[in-house]
């Protein structure tokens, strides 16, 4: 069985409601649409387990390029194949390549902003919501290089735009979830809209997944990064 439920790799499943669910790593109870088939509820800050060291690893990069920077966070013991541990991850790795290629931020303050903005965005938020957590990160990134409020002007028009951008590519491809692949999809939106809108280039390097053995929802040959002769 490939990788579902992170104790006992049964698929998950997704409700209509929403119903009150124990956690069954660390009991807490919340509301929640998604366990897997033999009834395991996992919340969203167990799923994430350890991703601190996301901050860790990006203040010792030096690549101006996020694909090669989130390739290194999925290969951390954190990082599950699906997960709202991405909706942290795509804005880090924009973050850190962003800086190292001149843009002038704080990086560790803005890791920190961004691990608790990304954070706030629950697992499967793709499907509920109508918006993709790895995207809504993107627009995240670009919230906090740009100083963005509920009351700015520019940076607010910015960062909704990076979100929409991001969510477009997204939608275009369309489902079922695949995180790798949203991640992707977000980060080559977001180095262009960067390019265009504050002057700083990032990197960008063709990516083939490596992870589809790994998905049981994986789309194939309809995947912008599938192998050749997958």
């Amino acid at each position: 069985m490939k990788e579902e439920c992170l104790l006992c790799r049964a698929q998950l499943e997704y409700l209509e409601t929403d119903e009150v669910m124990e956690c069954a790593i660390c009991h807490k109870k919340e509301n929640s649409k998604t366990r897997c088939t033999s009834g395991h509820y996992i919340c969203n800050a167990c799923h994430m387990d350890g991703m601190d060291a996301v901050i860790g690893l990006c203040l010792k990069e030096s690549s101006k390029n996020p694909f090669e920077i989130i390739m290194k966070m999925m290969d951390l013991s954190f990082c599950h194949m699906h997960g709202p541990e991405h909706h942290v991850m795509v804005g880090s790795a924009l973050l850190t390549s962003y800086k190292n290629a001149g843009g002038s931020i704080d990086l560790h303050q803005a890791l920190i902003e961004m691990m608790n903005r990304g954070k706030s965005v629950p697992g499967g938020a793709c499907g509920f919501w109508g918006a993709c957590g790895a995207g809504i990160s993107a627009g995240m990134f670009v919230s906090i290089i740009s100083k963005s409020t509920p009351l700015t002007a520019e940076p607010f028009g910015l960062s909704n735009l990076m979100t929409a951008k991001a969510l477009e590519q997204i939608g275009t491809v369309g489902g079922p979830r695949c995180c790798k692949r949203d991640s992707y999809l977000s980060l080559l939106a977001a180095i262009d809209f960067v390019a265009d809108h504050f002057k700083v280039k990032m990197e960008k390097s063709e990516i083939v997944c490596r992870h589809a053995a790994q998905n049981n929802q994986c789309i194939g040959k309809r995947c912008p990064f599938a192998k050749a002769d997958h």
